[in-house]
């Protein structure tokens, strides 16, 4: 695994990523299509109960070596200092207080290596009374007022998916952090903590309403707003065929566009932001769109920009011709069809990352292991090759 074979922007750094689920991983899969070598270090039988997927469709193990060691073993956690000294970051994903358990905590690592970026994933923070609870997007998110923001008026809360606290919150700030302080380190020569937590950064991620409701732009309630399904012409629709619609003419001459091929009466197209009229213009909307079936619609106002799309399944998504256009999606390098990378670099391209076959010997040799050092830790049952 030789340090600079990559092409990406990040090609040339070595990560070590300590294998847990969900927003590290997909971080170490991110900093991977960047061209960054990263190995994912698993304990050994770290298999997964409930979550069990094939290798070729395991994005959480896809563009990386992975080396499986016993971390109850001292010699290992010294074979991981080893390649510490070697790494420009590491990123995990633990409880606060479980890598210094493992005699892997932050202290230790920069003593050995003070230019390390030491990136940290939790759902709380390193520190505060929750800091050592057990939770999951849907706590993270609860605790943040996001979750309130979403749903239905009337209606109860509704999970976004993992993809606000787990993912936006969490993977995005993590990456973010790391590249920052790499950034940094350019300038210093010293690497630091990371300190990335779901809480914080979903909550960063609501920081335009919070301003909203200083100035009185936004309210509590839910579903009565003008980004939560409050506004009629910010909503999804219902069409003939069960599909849906979603429509967002927030300005004034996409709405005008939109009322005009939906054929509103005069009254409602005259009078978007009269909200005593929103109740008959949503009424008007939805009785108009449930005459037709949603690919008619997305034909009539694909062309224009009355900011009307499909609401589309992620199966559709892959085949829209905007999307195949761009080649948004592919299935280089597995066998599934999946996302490409992002964002684009202009000159250091990113690339998909697949299954590795790198073994543990590989993978080593690239911290300065030499072969013979490398077969005695097999054999001794400290790595498992």
């Amino acid at each position: 695994m030789a340090a600079g074979a990559k092409s990406g922007p990040l090609a040339g750094f070595r990560i070590l990523e300590m294998a847990g689920l969900g927003p590290v991983p997909l971080a170490g899969l991110m900093l991977a299509e960047m061209g960054a070598e990263v190995v994912r270090i698993e304990r050994l039988s770290s298999a997964r109960a409930f979550l069990t997927i094939p290798g070729k469709f395991d994005l959480d193990r896809h563009g990386r070596a992975v080396l499986r060691l016993d971390l109850k073993d001292p010699r290992a956690v010294e074979l991981v200092l080893r390649m510490i000294e070697k790494a420009d970051a590491l990123v995990e994903g633990f409880r606060p207080g479980v890598m210094e358990r493992l005699g892997l905590g932050p202290d230790v690592a920069l003593l050995r290596n003070p230019a390390l970026v030491y990136g940290r994933m939790t759902g709380f923070g390193q520190d505060g009374p929750l800091a050592d609870r057990a939770g999951h997007d849907l706590t993270y998110l609860a605790l943040t007022g996001v979750l309130h923001a979403i749903g239905q008026k009337d209606g109860k809360p509704t999970p976004p998916l993992n993809l606000v606290a787990d993912f936006g919150g969490g993977t995005m700030f993590l990456v973010a952090g790391v590249l920052a302080a790499l950034l940094e380190r350019s300038r210093s020569g010293k690497g630091q903590v990371v300190d990335a937590a779901m809480v914080d950064g979903a909550s960063m991620l609501a920081a335009p309403f919070f301003s909203f409701l200083a100035t009185g732009f936004w309210n509590e309630t839910r579903g009565s707003n003008l980004l939560d399904s409050g506004a009629p012409f910010y909503d999804t629709y219902e069409t003939a065929d069960g599909g849906y619609v979603a429509v967002a003419c927030l300005e004034p001459q996409f709405f005008a566009e939109f009322a005009g091929l939906l054929r509103l009466p005069a009254q409602l197209a005259k009078a978007q932001y009269d909200q005593s009229l929103w109740d008959d213009m949503r009424a008007e909307i939805a009785a108009r769109f449930a005459t037709r079936p949603r690919d008619h619609w997305a034909q009539l106002f694909e062309q224009t920009d009355a900011c009307v799309a499909p609401v589309l399944t992620f199966s559709e998504a892959a085949a829209h011709p905007h999307n195949r256009a761009r080649e948004t999606h592919t299935d280089k390098g597995a066998d599934m069809l999946r996302p490409r990378p992002a964002p684009r670099f202009g000159r250091t391209h990113s690339a998909v990352e697949g299954p590795r076959q790198t073994s543990a010997a590989e993978a080593l040799a690239g911290f300065g292991f030499d072969e013979s050092e490398i077969g005695g830790l097999v054999s001794q049952g400290i790595i498992e090759e």
